[in-house]
């Protein structure tokens, strides 16, 4: 994987994803169906996203429990589905295109240069762990720690936001579905 162009996946995810956003409530098309439909979707990448910031103590120890048993980037497997969701939501296929191959060319490798750094950082923990748990699509499997969600590392690592602006955005969807 070509660092620099990590470093700069790295760097300009949240800035490519508010000008694609700006473009999905311009060009979206929403239906009460399909509304529904695909804001449920995203609802289930919002909760993801939750229950993996309570079991995340960034750069403290390892995440390895709740949604970290299933797969090794739960915040990334929640944010594809808020995005495919919406992107649903919006009823235009070119910009759900569009979210998808943004987001498997900013965020692959933004995973990789994760990876590689929970690999210096854990070392030993972290070699186990990445045979045991898939780096994307999850497995399902009782996992085996028993770590508990604690809501004091949901708002230490602030994913109420996440909530926040899906929540802003099904607003304004159901206020464009209202004005047409």
């Amino acid at each position: 994987m070509d660092s620099a162009y990590a470093a700069w996946a790295a760097r300009w995810r949240v800035p490519l994803g508010f000008l694609l956003g700006i473009a999905f409530l311009i060009f979206s098309r929403p239906t009460p169906v399909i509304l529904i439909v695909g804001g449920a979707v995203g609802a289930m990448g919002v909760a993801l996203r939750a229950y993996a910031a309570g079991h995340l103590a960034k750069n403290q120890k390892l995440a390895m429990s709740g949604p970290y048993a299933c797969t090794r980037n739960p915040l990334y497997l929640g944010s594809a589905l808020i995005g495919g969701g919406l992107a649903w939501a919006g009823e235009n296929w070119i910009l759900a295109l569009v979210f998808a191959v943004l987001f498997a060319a900013v965020y692959w490798p933004v995973i990789r240069r994760e990876e590689d750094y929970l690999h210096r950082q854990f070392r030993e923990d972290y070699d186990g762990y990445a045979k045991r748990v898939p780096l994307f699509f999850p497995r399902f499997r009782r996992p085996a720690d028993g770590g508990k969600f604690q809501w004091k590392l949901y708002w230490k690592n602030r994913e109420y936001e996440a909530l926040l602006g899906y929540l802003a955005v099904l607003i304004f969807l159901v206020f464009k579905i209202r004005l047409r």
